[in-house]
């Protein structure tokens, strides 16, 4: 059933790298254990503003970073001691619970190649049993995601479990993602099997019965059975749910089922408490 149709938010992260931010949203704060929803981009940047935009090092505790790339080149550098370019199609998954930080950096000469930089950015929450695990690193080439074709509809699973098919994407809970592009006219049955689901209009539109979403909303769905139809244009689409995990509280970087939590991450960041990436550790973002 349709809960509800969100609009994202206009930021920008300094210096032309523009976001549509989708979640959290004051009447909807995840979908299943999606807590954080950002789209990137496009964008292309002249080279004399491409160093200020860089992602400076900061923190994260109690969440999982997933970034993935429509377009353009990211190079990731974590206080693990892993470097990693980051290109369309990859799943770059990065747990950070008890504490990691990490810098997104422009530079390489791929940055923003096809069309510009675009980047879909999602944080899951961890389980409360699993918040304050090790801190890791997995990337998983794109050549590991199962994708599949038919009807006007052709779609990659990036995470999780959907359609009777799994990554091998390391999770922590019940969840799925995958990237769709629809034909205009094609219809797109939801998964079934996830309590929480929600489809992001990236290009295109969809509709539902009476309702249309376009580029920057986000249909919230609760229970099984939805589908959706692409516009005259078709569309391209980030599908993703799961299993609610309960309230987080939520500040900055740092996601946690305590609030006191949060507040020991605050201090430890300002205290230099958290270890930098030994690659990238002359710069860092304050807490703000």
């Amino acid at each position: 059933m349709l809960e509800m149709l969100i609009t994202a938010r206009p930021g920008d992260l300094g210096h032309g790298l523009t976001v549509r931010r989708v979640l959290p949203y004051a009447k909807r704060r995840h979908v299943g254990p999606f807590v954080f929803l950002d789209h990137a981009g496009p964008v292309t940047l002249a080279p004399e503003h491409v160093r200020a935009a860089d992602v400076r090092p900061h923190p994260h505790i109690g969440l999982s970073t997933v970034s993935y790339l429509l377009s353009g080149m990211i190079t990731h550098r974590d206080s693990l001691g892993i470097r990693q370019d980051i290109r369309p199609g990859d799943v770059n998954w990065m747990t950070a619970g008890r504490g990691i930080s990490h810098s997104e950096r422009f530079t390489h000469p791929d940055s923003f190649a096809g069309g510009g930089l675009e980047l879909m950015q999602f944080w899951v929450a961890l389980p409360e049993a699993d918040e304050e695990c090790e801190p890791a690193f997995d990337h998983y080439p794109q050549a590991l995601m199962p994708e599949r074709e038919e009807d006007g509809v052709w779609w990659r699973l990036f995470a999780g479990s959907a359609y009777g098919l799994t990554t091998p994407v390391r999770t922590h809970s019940p969840l799925f993602a995958l990237h769709a592009q629809l034909r205009p006219g094609a219809p797109l049955a939801l998964p079934p099997g996830h309590a929480e689901q929600a489809v992001y209009v990236a290009r295109g539109a969809v509709t539902l019965g009476d309702t249309t979403a376009e580029p920057g909303q986000l249909l919230v769905f609760t229970g099984e059975g939805d589908a959706v139809t692409a516009g005259p244009q078709g569309a391209t689409l980030m599908v993703f749910g799961g299993q609610p995990l309960g309230e987080r509280h939520m500040f900055w970087n740092f996601v946690s089922s305590r609030k006191e939590r949060i507040e020991q991450a605050k201090a430890d960041w300002q205290g230099g408490r958290f270890a930098l990436p030994p690659d990238d550790h002359d710069e860092w973002i304050p807490l703000p």
